[in-house]
């Protein structure tokens, strides 16, 4: 029988998601890492044994203690991060999608044909991800295959959990020539070869790295590249990240080219499976979620992206109600903040403004929709626990047997009266920012501070 050791015990309070609109908040506890990166356990100061074990840890040298204002959270989840745009991040975001895309956005990417350019622009990412108390990232990478192997470098030297995939994008009538796959053929060859590199890496890697399957979005691949990828999805059993019903003109150019919604030829290709995530679906009609819903796919809502670019405000709520999974992604640099706070704030107000309605010019009863607004602690939960049952990984709650990704976050406000843990769970996820992100885990390692 193999024995894992305790190796690092946190003190102090806790805040966690319990389910999709509801927070557990504890003001003192010990929450035992193992040598493996999991909590093994959580010991509240009510139970017998709080002051043994910590007493134990200290004299062990494996204790630490969160000072009077901080408080233990989950490492947030990012379902949607374009690696290669970081440099862009707040660029040109007043213009349509495509235009966005073929001026600012394909030029930045071809850039990472070299290497160091992609060495400085990842490792400075990654670690501003990480800053914001992000321990797991859905990454879109480039055609590059070397550059995209430099963004798996850079999460393991910055102890942050990678999914990580080679942009497949063929179409020449949707990408320019100096940026694009060869052929068809070559998008899947390089996207297998990028499987295997990735999986020779993990080899010597603390925290696994994993490839991901690909197709930029619709307009950017062809039939045969579809068709292809979603052969490798199944081959290697592999998560498939693209976009779907994202904008007018993402959502009409597949209607005009295929006469069938984007879904549909996502699903037709094998593209829609259980480790399938789909970013921004704005304009996901009832069709689609029923798909989602009977394939397992996951939605990953990017709210502050949506407002340049979504065309639409996602129903979150409804999503929640239909049990589609739906995490969230600051689609950078689509998205100009790489803080999930902040995105967390956006998904409030957005779906606010859905519900309540923006034409002052109609009756307050025609005004709005149906579609109830969601509150912080559903944004929370979307950060922790949407994201990781996205991935199908076992993060994104402070529990025994889930993986030590956590963050330590001091009360961005002070506090004038006595307040309760829910109040300061509210003050935190409304004010607080990468300052005030003191300390970062992802599998019990240290990331930050």
């Amino acid at each position: 029988m193999i024995i894992i050791a305790i190796v690092k015990v946190i003190e102090g309070p806790t805040i966690t998601s319990a389910d999709k609109s509801s927070i557990e908040c504890r003001q003192h506890q010990l929450i035992c890492i193992d040598s493996v990166g999991y909590i093994d356990r959580i010991i509240d100061e009510s139970e017998t044994d709080f002051s043994a074990v910590k007493e134990q840890a200290n004299k062990a040298g494996q204790l630490t203690t969160l000072k009077l204002d901080e408080y233990l959270l989950p490492g947030f989840i990012d379902l949607h991060v374009h690696a290669p745009q970081w440099p862009n991040a707040g660029v040109a975001l007043d213009r349509p999608l495509n235009e966005w895309l073929d001026t600012y956005t394909f030029p930045l990417e071809a850039k990472y044909a070299d290497v160091d350019f992609a060495k400085r622009v990842y490792d400075n990412l990654v670690t501003e991800l990480v800053g914001n108390g992000t321990t797991t990232v859905l990454y879109f990478g480039t055609t590059h295959n070397q550059a995209n192997l430099e963004l798996a470098k850079a999460c393991m030297n910055h102890n942050q959990r990678g999914f990580i995939g080679k942009v497949a994008m063929d179409n020449p009538d949707q990408t320019p020539d100096y940026y694009r796959d060869a052929s068809a053929e070559s998008a899947v060859a390089d996207t297998e070869t990028f499987i295997k590199q990735m999986m020779e890496l993990n080899k010597t890697a603390d925290i696994q790295q994993t490839p991901v399957i690909t197709p930029r979005f619709v307009p950017s691949c062809t039939p045969a590249s579809l068709k292809g990828l979603g052969r490798l999805a199944r081959k290697y059993d592999l998560p498939v990240q693209s976009h779907c019903s994202e904008s007018d003109w993402e959502n009409g150019f597949a209607l005009e080219h295929y006469h069938k919604r984007d879904a549909e030829v996502l699903d037709e290709y094998g593209l829609l499976t259980d480790k399938s995530v789909m970013a921004h679906g704005t304009l996901l009609n009832q069709s689609d979620l029923d798909t989602f819903k009977e394939r397992g796919v996951a939605v990953a809502h990017c709210p502050i992206s949506n407002v340049y670019f979504g065309n639409a405000v996602l129903p979150v709520s409804k999503l929640l109600k239909q049990n589609v999974k739906v995490g969230l992604g600051t689609d950078i640099s689509g998205g100009y903040s790489p803080s999930l706070y902040q995105n967390i704030r956006q998904a409030v107000m957005s779906s606010r403004m859905l519900h309540d309605g923006v034409n002052s010019q109609l009756d307050p009863a025609q005004r709005g929709t149906e579609n109830d607004a969601i509150s912080a602690r559903n944004g929370f939960y979307l950060a922790t626990v949407g994201g990781a049952k996205s991935l199908h990984i076992k993060t994104g709650q402070i529990k025994a047997g889930y993986l030590a990704d956590l963050q330590v976050v001091k009360s961005p406000m002070p506090s004038f009266n006595e307040e309760t843990m829910d109040q300061i769970f509210e003050k935190i996820i409304y004010n607080a920012s990468k300052d005030d992100v003191k300390q970062v885990f992802v599998q019990g390692r240290l990331a930050k501070g």
